[in-house]
């Protein structure tokens, strides 16, 4: 720990989602110790979020001591530009449909430095400081929720470009020619197939395709999520199993295509469909070793996040926080 970190032991850490934004103050060894959350869609402009986002926070830094023991705060936000501190056309922010300084507003409601990026690149930054990539100067991770997220570092740094926006490897198309339509825009991206809700639409595909029996048949079809599947396929339902290959397969392959530019030591996964474990990890490694390039094949790791997913967000938020002057 260096001497900043033992005058100022913590930073603060915003998951800013479409429902809630959720606090956390934390330490260096990444335990929260203190927490607090507002609603999002509560306000009118992003002044007024600012506002009480500043008053709920003041409750909790004063158990910690005060806002002298706050080295800077950490922000994982969606459309957040790391560069200009903005969040920009934030469709599910009510408070955001435009070009919005936040990073700027909570330094000045908090009067210490804040910097914020998007909640992929936090999760990437919140295992390389307290989770199972610390210690590593190249990975990939992959948030599989209900999009595909990702964060690229390479030689201990995040990769954001000229704009803030690189590595957006969701929205890598993996199919060419009649692909699903994805909701940038454009059709057979790979967050189209390998998020949670591309496993549920590959689902009733496959249901819909055939009569194979199935335990998925006994659910309204546009209802099935993927825990139902995860449900099913520890059932030993064929279907489902061979959703989570197809799917496996799928996102191997991509990581066979990314390990060309940046030879990761590993890849880390988080989020729901990772509960499946093996389900899905194992044709992933599988599809990956037949399609990678044979200089890469047996060097990257696949790991699973180490992180709690109830706190991972707002953890991966505050690492930004060290950084920062």
């Amino acid at each position: 720990m260096d001497s900043q970190q033992k005058i100022k032991p913590y930073v603060i850490g915003l998951d800013l989602g479409g429902t809630n934004a959720v606090f956390g103050i934390v330490d260096s060894h990444g335990y929260i110790k203190a927490s607090t959350a507002i609603k999002t869609q509560a306000y009118a402009n992003a002044e007024d979020f600012v506002r009480s986002s500043a008053e709920a926070l003041q409750v909790i830094i004063e158990q910690v001591g005060g806002i002298a023991t706050i080295k800077g705060m950490g922000i994982g936000a969606p459309n957040a530009n790391y560069y200009s501190g903005t969040i920009e056309r934030a469709a599910n922010i009510a408070w955001a449909k435009g070009v919005v300084p936040l990073a700027a507003m909570f330094s000045e409601a908090l009067g210490i430095p804040v910097a914020l990026t998007n909640d992929a690149k936090a999760a990437a930054l919140g295992e390389m400081t307290y989770g199972v990539a610390k210690g590593m100067k190249n990975f990939i991770m992959l948030t599989l929720g209900t999009g595909v997220g990702s964060g690229i570092v390479v030689n201990g740094q995040l990769v954001y470009g000229s704009d803030g926006f690189a590595g957006e490897l969701g929205h890598v198309i993996m199919v060419r020619e009649g692909g699903r339509p994805c909701g940038c825009g454009r059709s057979g991206c790979l967050e189209a197939y390998c998020s949670a809700t591309g496993v549920a639409r590959t689902a009733r595909e496959m249901l819909s395709g055939s009569d194979r029996p199935s335990l998925l048949r006994e659910l309204d079809a546009d209802k099935i999520t993927s825990l139902d599947i995860s449900i099913a396929a520890g059932k030993g339902d064929q279907m489902a199993k061979d959703i989570y290959e197809f799917t496996g397969r799928m996102l191997g392959q991509a990581c066979a295509d990314f390990a060309t530019f940046c030879s990761p030591e590993a890849f880390v996964f988080f989020g729901g469909l990772v509960k499946a474990g093996d389900l899905i990890m194992e044709p992933v490694r599988r599809a990956y070793d037949e399609s990678v390039m044979p200089i890469f094949r047996g060097k990257a790791k696949f790991l699973v996040s180490g992180l709690d997913g109830s706190t991972a967000a707002v953890l991966g938020a505050s690492a930004i926080g060290w950084d920062i002057d």
